[in-house]
């Protein structure tokens, strides 16, 4: 038996090395390269996991270059995910004044608990007919505009990153 426990200690000592040089390469990639987010977070992907530093990182070059498609994955990450270092929020809204209408129909389906009226008034305000009708019609099965894995009951409730006003 001891063997075994030596050899899980040994495969997770690896795994934590592997995983502290993979963050250390995705860092620098996030301080060097502009518009890397997206390749920083499928490198995290497939790291299976990363540092705090990593998702601060990878979070500063979304600010950076204001990266709505990097902010929306991020964000569904760090709703998903507890305790990630990230402003679930400042990227949120990040997503909510530079990105597009998909982009907010797909939080409005995919957060848990997302801020739906903010997320209806943009995509009207948008003109996107088709992107309004998907929603229209996401909206009839779904009138709460509760994200696609929320059970109240699950205490999502807590879990709400509210917008700031709307600016505009």
């Amino acid at each position: 038996m001891q063997i075994n426990s030596k050899q899980n200690n040994d495969k997770n000592q690896t795994t934590h090395s592997n995983i502290h040089e993979q963050s250390k390469q995705i860092i620098q990639i996030a301080q060097t390269e502009p518009h890397s987010a997206l390749k920083c977070l499928h490198l995290l992907s497939v790291a299976g996991g990363a540092t705090n530093g990593t998702y601060q990182a990878i979070a500063e070059r979304i600010m950076t270059d204001t990266d709505a498609s990097g902010a929306y994955h991020l964000a569904l990450m760090a709703q998903s995910t507890p305790n990630l270092p990230v402003n679930a929020r400042a990227l949120i809204e990040l997503v909510m004044e530079h990105g597009e209408p998909s982009q907010w129909l797909s939080l409005l389906k995919n957060l848990p608990l997302p801020p739906t009226e903010v997320i209806q008034a943009k995509i009207l305000a948008s003109d996107d007919d088709a992107v309004i009708e998907a929603m229209q019609t996401y909206l009839k099965d779904n009138p709460e505009g509760y994200g696609s894995a929320v059970t109240i009951s699950s205490g999502q409730k807590d879990r709400i990153v509210p917008l700031s006003e709307d600016r505009s």
